[in-house]
């Protein structure tokens, strides 16, 4: 992991403290978490330590989770505005890396930032095949709905169940578990990832062709198809964006894996 040089808090428009990790030296780059995870999680850890030998990487907790503020009522354009006020921190502009619902967001915010020079997203899960999890509508209500009534486990349950596909034996085995509380504690943020992926998780085509930046599109050969299809969707809708398969990856993508590809995509001019 790579040492950190700063811990420090951006402060966004609607004066929520946003915390973040600042690794290296070089150019920046803003590292955008998924659903559950925040600043430090391995994945983005390891991408970062990778990273920091030639960018300053700054590794950021979304609000609500971790050292993040959460001020209230949650809107996704508070969200970008909190990676706009990361990429302030940074000095300026800034190359952006997005994982999952993380990429979606990150495409979001590029489609109204240009201080976002360059993006780079790792499956953003839209559906846009027969073959996606079917989603509620109102995911995001349902979601919230049962934080407010105290149900946060049954919420991280659904949305594991529901989005990710996780079986729902395996996720009475993860209940059992010590650490069980630390994902109850994010529970919340989940009704803000189905806000972000938007209803049904339906591919934003208008959006996705406001993307001007360069950008790099990325998913594995050994997930679901639906995940493949939908990368490719993506790459199909920014304009000339570049499109990766990296071979024997999943969702949860080994940071070595993507290393090649992102040192890649951010040095070349």
């Amino acid at each position: 992991m790579s040492t950190v040089t700063l811990t420090g808090t951006a402060v966004s428009a609607d004066g929520t403290a946003i915390a973040y990790d600042r690794h290296g030296s070089g150019p920046a780059v803003v590292l955008v978490h998924g659903a559950f995870t925040g600043k430090g999680h391995p994945t983005l850890a390891g991408v970062a330590a990778g990273l920091a030998p030639w960018f300053t990487v700054y590794d950021y907790d979304r609000r609500g989770r971790g050292g993040s503020g959460d001020t209230s009522p949650y809107a996704v354009e508070r969200e970008i505005e909190d990676l706009a006020a990361v990429v302030g921190a940074a000095g300026g502009p800034a190359m952006v890396f997005g994982g999952s619902s993380g990429g979606a967001l990150a495409l979001e915010a590029a489609a109204r930032l240009p201080e976002v020079t360059k993006l780079a997203v790792w499956e953003p899960p839209y559906h846009v095949t027969a073959d996606a999890p079917v989603l509620p509508h109102d995911f995001a209500a349902r979601l919230d709905a049962l934080v407010r009534e105290g149900r946060r486990g049954d919420a991280v349950e659904l949305f594991m169940v529901a989005a990710a596909e996780v079986p729902r034996e395996a996720v009475a085995l993860m209940r059992a578990d010590p650490s069980w509380p630390e994902v109850e504690a994010v529970a919340h943020t989940l009704a803000y990832e189905a806000a972000v992926m938007g209803p049904g998780n339906a591919l934003p085509a208008a959006r996705l062709a406001e993307v001007t930046q360069p950008a790099l599109v990325m998913n594995g050969d050994a997930g679901p198809a639906w995940m493949a299809a939908a990368a490719r969707a993506v790459a199909g809708r920014v304009p000339g964006a570049v499109h990766r398969v990296l071979e024997g990856q999943a969702h949860a993508v080994a940071p070595e894996a993507l290393l090649p590809e992102l040192l890649e995509f951010f040095v070349v001019a």
